[in-house]
């Protein structure tokens, strides 16, 4: 048997919904605008495949550091690695302050 190793392996207790939240996510999620230099949380959306990030940034939080037509990018430090991360909005969440 062939060994998988897919970009969404192991992701089915990490990405999975709560019931209510099931579907598709609301318009607002979409039109999200952010500063640059803003803190903004990384929530994976499992119904948007289109610009999600990779798994391991799930819960993350980072910097926006620019944007790239409609996906924004980020700055995540790694250990001691800074990581560049392009997402859409719709897997993004500002960080309250």
């Amino acid at each position: 048997m062939a060994h998988h190793n897919g970009p969404r392996k192991k992701t089915r207790h990490k990405f999975k919904k709560a019931l209510r939240r099931r579907g598709l996510p609301p318009a607002t999620s979409v039109i999200q605008k952010f500063d640059i230099g803003q803190k903004v949380h990384i929530v994976v959306d499992s119904s948007i495949h289109k610009g999600m990030p990779h798994r391991r940034f799930h819960g993350r939080t980072g910097t926006v550091t620019g944007q790239r037509g409609r996906a924004w990018i980020l700055e995540i430090s790694d250990g001691n690695a800074t990581k560049v991360v392009i997402s859409r909005p719709q897997h993004l969440k500002a960080q309250k302050v």
